[in-house]
Order: structure tokens, then C-alpha cells, then sequence
């Protein structure tokens, strides 16, 4: 199977409005975490018009799109869920209508990340018209819940469907480069308990809020003490809530509880980073509880899975053949390598390549800096280059 990449290209840039069209028409489907449903429907629709061979809808609600049917399994993912918007205000146009020009496609989700979703059914359209599609089998899931807990559809997908490709390009934003890894992370929960006194005798209680204080002063210099990795960058901590309660506002607290999200770097592990806390001496003397929050939300689909807050940070290497293989496809169809980099934010990869092996790399249209902000926009010239090379892929996997 040879591929003509220039025909490739010629093909992806045939399919430019195509691929923006479908784009704002799922943007125009509200689709934040565990209410994505209409949008998968308008994905099926969407894989049926361009060809797929076969189509299913798991019990968890992640669309699987297939073409071929040879024994290798390469996969292609976008999480199809968003953020929401916001406050309205910050928006200057509609987030769900939004609107495109010659350049740029405009609303929530056009970067993150239901650009990359888009750019890989049109790259599907392109090997069926292209005749890309013997010697493998080629797998493009839409996948539900990663805004939420990022990584637990492909958990479901490896743990219980027992789907395990040979491996997986994730098309989060990348700025059309080549992205091989990020850090992990985890959700942890500080708990303290003290005793309440009546507000006038404080003497009496045992404040818990002023016990959490001395907490916090020692997980900030926790902080700056994190290891630093060249590749992935520094593990960081931050406190992102805090909760307390007593019996009145005239009441010394008795309970105080904090969340902490902790950024793992490569060589941190999850009982490493609790016990961390757990032997700061405020903790100790406090006798607080440490734990891993657990995610547990229906999906769309009625099913809930639950699993702990932990995210484990990836790295895949340049010279691993995955990596070559996209390389090679890119320089193929537009004579230079990409830029290679890591991502900043967090991505399905924690689950296929942090928790499962499965090797994994990102290449997608749009930035992440347009990720959760306002005015959210893609670049249709992205759309195009994502598809062509997701096209391409399968021809540049022969070569290796």
C-alpha cells in the first residue's frame, strides 16, 4: 500500500470546508462531561456520510469508528466533551453558534478538542477515497468524560472492552506539532477534625481551620522542594479549595478540609507524593487524613465507573518508531519534521500509555492555549494538516 501524499494533500485541502462545517456543527451541540450525547449522534451521522465500515457506541458512551480490517490496530482519539462557557460576558460572539472565515473557526471546543475529532473523520473520508485502507484496521474513537477524568473512557475501553491498538494518536491541540508526553497528576483531599467551643471561649475547641493553617504554610514550602525533570518540567502543588464547618458562625470550627492538585513529573509515584504530606509535622500533629479523591459520575449512557484521582505522567521517546513513523508521515507530505514538544495540560495518554503501556503520541490541530478560555478558536488550515496526516499515517506505518 502506497500512499501519494501530495494526492493526500490535494484531498485534505479538497475537504477544507467540509471538515470546518462539521466542526461548528458540533460546537453548535452543548456537550460538557456526561451530557454528550446529541453530539455523539451527530458524529455517527457524520462517520456514516463519509464511509466508515463500521460504527458501534459503547456502553459508556464513546463513538468507534472503524475502516479496514487488517490485524494491525492503530487508533486515533479526540474527546468529544468541553468545559462550559463561562461567564457569557467574557464571550464576544455566541460560543455555541460562533461563526468561521477564510481563516479561523470560532466557539467552545473548536480547539479542545473537537477539531481533532472533525480532522480525523475527514482523514478516514480520505483513505476510503484514496483506497489507504488494506493491511489494517484503523479505529477513531470519540471519546466521553475526559473533561472530568481525563483518561477513564480509554480505562473503560482497555479494562472492559478490551481494546488494546498497537497504538494510539491522541489529537489534543498541539499547534500541528508532535507532542510526546506530559507530566501526571493527582486529586488529594486533607481532612482535619477539632472541637467545637462556643465562639466565646475558643480556649475550649480545638480550631480546625487554624490547624489546617499550619498545614498549608508547610505545603507551600512542600512545593518548592518538588522535584524538576528536564523533559516534563517541575512537579508543583497547589491548594484549588477549601471547606470548613462548625455548629454557628459563633462556633469554633470543627472540621476543615482542602484539595490539592498535585502535578507529577517523570519518577514521582502516587504513594510517594501522599506520603509526602502525610509526614509534613503539621499533618502529623494535626492527625489528618490524606486521600486520593475517587471520580464516580453517571455518563450519558447510564453507566458510571469509578476510579481514583490519579493520572500518571507519559513520556514516549523521539526515537521510538511511533514517533518516526509521524515524523516520516510529516515529512512526507510537507518536506520538514514538526517541532517536537510535550504538553502542558493533561490527556487520555494518562490511561493509555501512563496506567496501560500503550504507546501514544499527540499530533492536533489548535493551540492549548485556546483550551477553556473564551473566544475559543481553531485555525482551518490546522483542520487540514491534521487530516492529512492522520490520511497518512497508515502508509508511513508499512515503511517500518
Amino acid at each position: 500500500m502506497a500512499a501519494d501524499f501530495q494526492k493526500i494533500r490535494e484531498m485534505a485541502e479538497f475537504h477544507r470546508e467540509d471538515i470546518a462545517r462539521f466542526l461548528r456543527d458540533m460546537i453548535a451541540i452543548p456537550s460538557e462531561s456526561c451530557e454528550e450525547g446529541a453530539v455523539i449522534q451527530r458524529i455517527q451521522a457524520e462517520m456514516e456520510k463519509v464511509g466508515f465500515d463500521r460504527i458501534e457506541i459503547d456502553p459508556m458512551g464513546n463513538i468507534l469508528g472503524y475502516i479496514g480490517n487488517g490485524p494491525r490496530l492503530i487508533a486515533l482519539d479526540a474527546h468529544i466533551d468541553t468545559v462550559g462557557i463561562g461567564d457569557r460576558a467574557n464571550w464576544e460572539h455566541d460560543p455555541y453558534l460562533g461563526y468561521d472565515d477564510d481563516e479561523i473557526v470560532y466557539g467552545r471546543g473548536a480547539s479542545d478538542q473537537q477539531g481533532g475529532m472533525a480532522a480525523m473523520i475527514y482523514a478516514g473520508k480520505i483513505i476510503k477515497e484514496l483506497g489507504l485502507d488494506e493491511g489494517y484496521t484503523l479505529l477513531c474513537t470519540g471519546t466521553v468524560q475526559e473533561e472530568d477524568c481525563d483518561g477513564l473512557c480509554w480505562q473503560y475501553l482497555i479494562e472492559e472492552m478490551g481494546i488494546r491498538p498497537d497504538f494510539v494518536v491522541s489529537t489534543e491541540p498541539t499547534n500541528c506539532n508532535i507532542h510526546l508526553g506530559q507530566r501526571g497528576r493527582m486529586e488529594i483531599r486533607v481532612d482535619v477534625r477539632g472541637r467545637s467551643a462556643h465562639g466565646s471561649m475558643p480556649h475550649l475547641g480545638d480550631n480546625a481551620i487554624f490547624s489546617m493553617g499550619r498545614i498549608l504554610s508547610e505545603l507551600e514550602e512542600l512545593h518548592a522542594r518538588l522535584p524538576d525533570n528536564e523533559i516534563l518540567g517541575k512537579g508543583t502543588l497547589t491548594v484549588s479549595e477549601i471547606f470548613a464547618s462548625s455548629p454557628s458562625r459563633c462556633a469554633v470550627a470543627d472540621q476543615c478540609t482542602i484539595s490539592i492538585d498535585r502535578r507529577m513529573t517523570l519518577g514521582e509515584t502516587v504513594q510517594g507524593a501522599l506520603e509526602e504530606i502525610r509526614s509534613l509535622p503539621a499533618v502529623q500533629a494535626a492527625k489528618a487524613k490524606v486521600s486520593l479523591y475517587t471520580y464516580s459520575r453517571t455518563s450519558w449512557r447510564g453507566l458510571d465507573y469509578p476510579t481514583e484521582c490519579y493520572f500518571p505522567a507519559w513520556y514516549i521517546e523521539r526515537e521510538h518508531p511511533v514517533c518516526q513513523i509521524l515524523l516520516s508521515a510529516h515529512a512526507s507530505l510537507y518536506g520538514v519534521e514538526p517541532e517536537v514538544n510535550v504538553w502542558t495540560f493533561s490527556t487520555n495518554g494518562v490511561a493509555i500509555m501512563g496506567r496501560h503501556g500503550i504507546p501514544c503520541i499527540g499530533f492536533g490541530p489548535g493551540k492549548e492555549e485556546q483550551a477553556h478560555a473564551p473566544n475559543e478558536i481553531t485555525w482551518k488550515d490546522h483542520l487540514v494538516k491534521a487530516a492529512a496526516l492522520y490520511a497518512a499515517i497508515p502508509g508511513s506505518v508499512a515503511t517500518f
